[in-house]
């Protein structure tokens, strides 16, 4: 099975690793020669632009996929004349757009934050007036780790955050009060069998996830409501593949904030710390497999690595603590790997996991 990946960072090295196993082989689309995937499969660089490339890339691929969610649309659609890919390009199109995402949430039932849609400095008086301060400004599109977003606490913030973001679409969210964040992961294969990973409690830092531990401690009742909100969306979409969706809990209530179209940051504890990893059924997923048992072996905290390395060597030192770099640059926060920490109780994991944190540079991991 030859799978093209649109896309080539530390995601599309995590499929190449985990599908190669399975007898696939990877194509991976890039305009970055630096990709960290060259080891795991073929790469083509050049511009999301480029139809000739678009065309060598998708030739000879039995399926394509993407590993993330701001890729051109066009350069999808080109690719998926000649070949299926997996998850939708509908799924994308939503995902891209924040307007978009919450008209299809409120469509399918799913609780979301009050919000406007803001193309205008009257637009944004309006809103604020309708929805309330304090309130999120953010861009409609290629907002990711907290980029292209301003919090506005009160009217005097208006003309400043309207500077900062104004001239493109953008949408106004009202800023829920809440008590975490939690994602869950879910899978969905051709024939419509969906599974879902244990809910996960994540730590965000200035926008930029640091943390997860899994399984969080969540009721059935919520996790029902999870399960019931990735159903929803997977089954609207026709979806294929796997997708993260992260909520916000408050009180009683799970708010849906977004999705994320493909494997995601908040399920890499899943490779030592569930049965089968969110990058094994993905390409499960994608090439018509049967999806894997996806049930959680005791209990994880992933930590992600931003910045710099820290001392690999002490880290590994630590039981139950696994080491993953993706070959990238070192740069101010930018994400160069992560590690898990696994454990038969909660306690120990959480023990193992400050462990790890007091190893690591203070720039390294932000939790």
């Amino acid at each position: 099975m030859n799978i093209g990946v649109l896309g080539a960072g530390q995601l599309g090295r995590m499929l190449g690793l985990a599908g190669r196993p399975l007898g696939a082989s990877f194509r991976f689309f890039d305009p970055n020669k630096d990709s960290p995937v060259a080891d795991v499969g073929e790469l083509i660089v050049a511009a999301y632009e480029d139809a000739a490339a678009l065309e060598r890339f998708a030739d000879g691929l039995d399926v394509a996929t993407y590993e993330f969610e701001s890729i051109p649309l066009a350069a999808v659609e080109a690719v998926a004349k000649r070949v299926p890919v997996l998850p939708s390009v509908q799924a994308l199109r939503v995902s891209q757009d924040r307007v978009l995402e919450k008209r299809a949430f409120q469509h399918m039932g799913i609780r979301t934050a009050p919000s406007r849609d803001v193309a205008s400095r009257g637009d944004l008086d309006r809103a604020a007036h309708e929805i309330g301060l304090p309130a999120v400004l953010k861009t409609r599109r290629l907002g990711y780790d907290g980029k292209g977003q301003v919090v506005i606490r009160d009217e005097n913030g208006l003309a400043g955050a309207w500077e900062k973001l104004g001239g493109v679409p953008l949408i106004l969210e009202q800023f829920l009060e809440f008590d975490r964040e939690l994602s869950i992961i879910a899978a969905r294969s051709r024939d419509g069998e969906m599974l879902f990973y244990p809910l996960v409690e994540n730590q965000h830092d200035e926008g930029i996830l640091s943390c997860s531990v899994a399984p969080a401690d969540v009721n059935e009742t919520k996790t029902r409501a999870a399960r019931e909100y990735a159903r929803r969306i997977m089954a609207s979409f026709d979806y294929v593949g796997v997708l993260a969706l992260e909520m916000f809990e408050a009180g009683e209530r799970l708010i849906a904030n977004e999705i994320a179209p493909r494997v995601h940051n908040s399920g890499h504890w899943t490779i030592e710390g569930a049965e089968t990893s969110q990058f094994e059924n993905h390409v499960r997923a994608i090439t018509g497999r049967e999806l894997g048992a996806t049930g959680a072996i005791g209990h994880s905290v992933m930590l992600n690595v931003l910045g710099t390395a820290p001392d690999l060597a002490r880290i590994e030192s630590v039981p139950g603590a696994h080491v993953h770099m993706y070959g990238k640059a070192p740069a101010p926060r930018r994400k160069i790997g992560h590690i898990t920490v696994v454990a038969d109780d909660p306690g120990e994991a959480r023990e193992r996991a400050a462990s790890v944190r007091r190893i690591m540079a203070p720039e390294a991991v932000l939790a």
